[in-house]
């Protein structure tokens, strides 16, 4: 389903960053968030990522496996997943019905303050009917994928077996703080006492930072290129740790970016298995699981001549100008590019400049996305020609008739947009 009443009633409550009244509810309707252990994955890039592996990897073990992420690109079943399938629209629509009323029935008891707007925001709902859907499926584990920094997001009510952070970077500044140090103790609330952490490459100030909040919570780190290392690139890499190498290993997902997501969610299922046996994993399991993970709208070839990419921070730009750098350029590569209000699309534009021919602004209908015209009107003065392009409806075709090799970016939504318009579901 593209949406639900329930939560276009929630979303008019937007985004609230704080543990009080998602915890109250948590507890009120039996602690489902602890009925299986969590991998709890946050990062500024790389988290959907490294939780698309650490799942695959799980299920070729025979696992049931339990996924939640956000955004969704086209559904909302996406963001709850039982062993890669999506709800279903009726289990998901009594789930968020079943929610919504235990909800405004804890209200009315007094278990949470009654305020203006619904008891939940939508994000709160989402994680909830999750943690319900795992908890009926009997799920032998759940990966989870921390929304909105880690500290204050709804996910951190979980005791996890293992936590990750996959990187650190300047996004979400006004909720997260103004440099990198700031958003790296977001990001390293998820830490938790005794459970272990697998990191993945941060810059040096986040580093101090989470290794320092490691040390207070009690949590033992495992460090990319300290504690485990990796080589190679997407179509054959090695792994190796506590001195066991792994090689060979390929993976369906492109950009070099990934052999690095993918080190992170191999320690990751490592130390889950550590931590708890039964889920420990054989080589062959990890081989497999990697070979068979996808993530939709990452580095996705939709057709020859069409790659999305949900490139929504200057570093994630930067991970995919690399990519368009290793390829052929046999002919004029066009940037379809639309983004959301709070980011910094000036930036991000400037990453992919050298790697593209010309911009064509344009937008996908989410409420969060400038205008063309606005994306235009910010990237004045860059090298690249830019044409405010329309709605992506009518850019997209436009783009596509020019017969160069179109990159659409810039956006998580304009992904899910593109995928939309070009029949992929």
């Amino acid at each position: 389903m593209i949406s639900h009443p329930v939560l276009s009633r929630l979303a008019a409550g937007g985004v609230r960053l704080g543990l009080g009244p998602i915890s109250s509810f948590l507890d009120e309707i039996g602690s489902p968030h602890r009925a299986a252990p969590v991998v709890h994955v946050a990062g500024t890039n790389g988290k959907g990522s490294v939780c698309a592996l650490a799942s695959a990897m799980l299920q070729a073990k025979g696992l049931k496996v339990g996924t939640t992420t956000s955004p969704h690109l086209q559904q909302v079943n996406e963001r709850i997943c039982v062993n890669g399938e999506p709800i279903s629209d009726e289990a998901l629509s009594d789930l968020l019905e079943e929610v919504e009323t235990r909800a405004d029935a804890f209200v009315q008891r007094g278990g949470l303050p009654q305020e203006e707007g619904p008891p939940l925001t939508y994000f709160e709902a989402v994680v909830a009917a999750a943690f319900l859907h795992f908890q009926r499926a009997a799920v032998d584990v759940a990966v989870v994928e921390v929304g909105l920094g880690g500290r204050l997001d709804a996910t951190n009510l979980v005791s996890p077996a293992v936590s990750v952070i996959t990187s650190v970077g300047l996004d979400h500044l006004d909720q997260l703080g103004p440099d990198v140090g700031s958003v790296a103790a977001e990001k390293g609330g998820v830490l938790k006492p005794g459970a272990p952490a697998a990191v993945g490459a941060l810059p040096t100030e986040a580093l101090g930072v989470v290794r320092s909040m490691a040390r207070a919570a009690g949590a033992p780190l495992q460090e990319l290129g300290q504690d485990f290392r990796v080589w190679g690139t997407p179509v054959s890499f090695s792994y190796i740790r506590n001195g066991q190498e792994l090689e060979g290993l390929s993976m369906k997902l492109t950009g070099q970016h990934q052999v690095e997501n993918a080190a992170v969610a191999i320690a990751a299922v490592q130390l889950l298995g550590e931590a708890v046996p039964a889920l420990a994993l054989d080589p062959a399991a990890v081989r497999a699981g990697l070979a068979n993970a996808l993530h939709a709208g990452r580095l996705e070839w939709l057709g020859p001549r069409l790659l999305v990419d949900g490139c929504h921070n200057v570093e994630a730009a930067q991970s995919l100008a690399a990519c368009l750098g290793g390829l052929p350029r046999d002919g004029e590569r066009v940037l379809l590019l639309g983004c959301s209000r709070d980011k910094d699309i000036r930036s991000i534009a400037a990453a992919l400049s050298r790697e593209v021919d010309r911009v064509l602004t344009t937008s996908c209908g989410h409420p969060r996305s400038l205008s063309p015209g606005e994306v235009a009107e910010a990237l004045v003065g860059l090298s690249n020609p830019v044409l405010p392009a329309g709605p992506v409806e009518q850019a997209l075709p436009l783009a596509l008739d020019t017969g160069a090799c179109v990159v659409a970016a810039g956006s998580l939504f304009l992904a899910g947009a593109v995928r939309d318009l070009y029949g992929v579901s």
